[in-house]
């Protein structure tokens, strides 16, 4: 019992920060974001509420099989600080309408989940394993910000 209920804690914690997140875009998301130049390969806009909504369930559970193995203190504060990271970045590039603070944010989130991931790898090869979706999507996220950032 108690397994679950940290489990659904921690994918409803990751939620939470989306819907936050997703709270403080909503309205750039309308009025701003589309105004702005952006590069042929951005994907369609009701691509990233799925994706986002996946890799908040993965990080929730990757962060859970790292905690129950105990002794996670290091890899449960990268898990704090990418998730607070991934969290600026949604109100610095649409809440603030900064897409060069948020190419700073989203470099350093970068280096969190690689660090993430490492750190996990030593407790649980799965949750590294879920991470890398992350990852890659952030990654991508990254080079369609600098995008952004240059053409605007």
């Amino acid at each position: 019992m108690r397994n679950g209920l940290a489990l659904a804690g921690f994918v409803v914690l990751c939620l939470a920060v989306g819907g936050l997140g997703g709270w403080a875009t909503a309205q750039s998301v309308a009025e701003w974001y589309p105004t702005l130049a952006k590069p042929s390969w951005t994907p369609p806009p009701w691509l990233f509420a799925p994706v986002w909504t996946v890799l908040y369930i993965l990080m929730g559970v990757a962060a859970w099989l790292v905690w129950k193995k105990g002794t996670a203190q290091g890899p449960m504060v990268l898990f704090g600080a990418q998730l607070l990271l991934n969290l600026a970045w949604s109100f610095l590039f649409f809440g603030a309408r900064s897409p060069g603070l948020a190419l700073i944010d989203i470099a350093v989130l970068w280096i969190a989940i690689a660090a993430m991931i490492f750190a996990y790898a030593f407790r649980s090869r799965l949750a590294a394993y879920l991470m890398v979706p992350y990852l890659a999507w952030v990654s991508f996220a990254m080079a369609l910000n600098a995008a952004v950032f240059m053409l605007n």
